[in-house]
């Protein structure tokens, strides 16, 4: 797929948590890139979902009636003076990566967030992880930090790395941030379509 023609974007919606799961299943079994342990259940898969839009976009790519890849911003950390940067993931089915579905799932979720009025992104990466830091770096990502041996999985120590993006201009006042249930429908519809 060297286009998108075939490919459709949309946000999550409860009844996505099964395909979801089953997109997340091999990044926690094979893979030290999420350092869960045990696969989540639909259940909490729901939850997370639910708790995500409450606040930020959580946004699927779907082929026909299947769904390859998803991403999603959530929140950096609890307290307040954070509340203008968020945390980026995004996960492709292993059958669809390398076919530009990462990039196209990453500028929606951007394009989203820069209309929240958000200013950072910061991606938590496993390091080593070429593939993943060549993506964000594509991005415009910058590593801030690196932490040595923080994650254990696998029967194996790894370190992780902070890569950050600015996507807004930290003014002072800060401008206030409209969650994702008070955006204009009209407009994310149209970031979503383009």
């Amino acid at each position: 797929m060297n286009d998108k023609e075939n490919i459709y974007f949309r946000l999550a919606q409860i009844d996505d948590a099964e395909k979801l799961v089953e997109i997340y299943v091999p990044y926690v079994k094979n893979t030290n890139i999420t350092f869960e342990y045990e696969v989540p259940t639909v259940d909490e898969f729901k939850q997370r979902i639910t708790k995500i839009m409450s606040k930020f976009p959580y946004i699927v790519a779907c082929i026909g009636d299947e769904i390859v890849g998803y991403t999603y911003a959530s929140t950096f950390r609890s307290r307040r003076a954070y509340d203008w940067c968020v945390e980026t993931s995004i996960y492709i089915n292993e059958k669809y990566q390398g076919k530009k579905i990462g990039e196209f799932l990453y500028t929606k979720l951007e394009a989203i967030l820069k209309l929240q009025n958000i200013t950072n992104l910061v991606a938590s990466i496993t390091y080593p992880n070429p593939q993943s830091i060549a993506f964000h770096e594509k991005f415009n990502y910058k590593k801030i930090a690196h932490f040595t041996k923080c994650g254990y999985k696998q029967n194996c120590w790894y370190d992780m790395i902070f890569m950050e993006k600015m996507i807004n201009d930290h003014l002072v006042p800060a401008k206030e941030i409209i969650y994702l249930p008070d955006l204009d429908k009209n407009l994310v519809e149209k970031i979503l379509q383009k």
